[in-house]
């Protein structure tokens, strides 16, 4: 991958992670548009190209890390004090359990279809898919959930809203699926707010984003792997994703406590059908 290929990368993820518009299709679209203009095949992606994708989202995590850094220190604090004191009944406290036991059945769901997503990497047209699908959900669930979205009474998560919220993010594995956009709209139709989703989606992003970064490398690359990939570009890459990413998840928020997601699912509508006949015209 070239510098300005990792560039152009680092910017879509910033822009796409927060966004309920799937930061991974994009990454996929646009990948597949520099496969065409350069000439070269559509094969499945390399190791490179998979570990560079793994860094951006990193970059993205800092920067969620960074803008949420007082409510995690509250949360940990919370999550400490409750140890000592055996007392459980806040919500900050109890949200580090949620959260872990969310991300388990996130990776229930998502670790059969890992196979799966990663050939998606070098198929632009079921991404297309994805994402129309993507804004089906994002319309659905701002209609059904109207009665909800501006009640500012729904900020507690339950039990039962984490597992179903933690359900959703797994199934957003595939490019094209919106992990923030599915968790937050199931948190809209079990009863949340927009805001209180959307905090709750990207705290929960931390563990799984965390997980994979360390674990993709120390599971299937080997040090000489590593050794050849070009860190000048993976390391531009991150700190782009992580400078785009936190000025996103800033607006973004500031964007769910007036406005309506319905905006992204026209938008998602486009871009996917645009995909779908563009590369199917393309590769064919």
């Amino acid at each position: 991958m070239t510098v300005l290929q990792t560039i152009i990368l680092a910017i879509i993820q910033g822009l796409t992670e927060f966004l309920p518009v799937s930061s991974s299709g994009h990454l996929v679209i646009t990948s597949s548009l520099y496969k065409i203009i350069s000439g070269q095949d559509f094969i499945q992606a390399g190791s490179e190209e998979i570990f560079t994708d793994i860094m951006l989202h990193l970059g993205t995590l800092i920067a969620v890390i960074f803008f949420f850094r007082k409510d995690i220190l509250n949360i940990i604090k919370a999550f400490i004090q409750a140890c000592k004191t055996k007392d459980f009944s806040s919500l900050e406290s109890k949200l580090p359990l949620y959260m872990l036991l969310g991300t388990f059945f996130t990776i229930i769901i998502a670790y059969p279809l890992n196979e799966f997503c990663e050939k998606m990497v070098s198929s632009p047209v079921i991404v297309g898919i994805f994402l129309i699908i993507t804004g089906f959900i994002l319309y659905l669930s701002e209609h059904l959930s109207k009665n909800t979205q501006n009640n500012q009474e729904c900020t507690k998560i339950t039990l039962k809203q984490s597992i179903i919220i933690g359900i959703a993010q797994g199934i957003a594995a595939c490019p094209g699926i919106s992990r923030s956009g599915m968790t937050i709209c199931a948190g809209l139709l079990t009863g949340l707010n927009r805001t209180t989703a959307a905090r709750y989606s990207f705290l929960l992003s931390i563990i799984i984003i965390l997980g994979s970064s360390i674990f993709y490398p120390v599971l299937k690359l080997e040090n000489q792997e590593l050794a050849v990939f070009n860190w000048f570009n993976i390391s531009i890459g991150f700190i782009i994703s992580a400078i785009v990413g936190y000025f996103c998840v800033k607006y973004f928020m500031a964007f769910l406590n007036k406005y309506s997601m319905k905006c992204f699912a026209y938008y998602c509508w486009i871009v996917g059908l645009c995909a779908i006949i563009f590369f199917a015209i393309s590769i064919n």
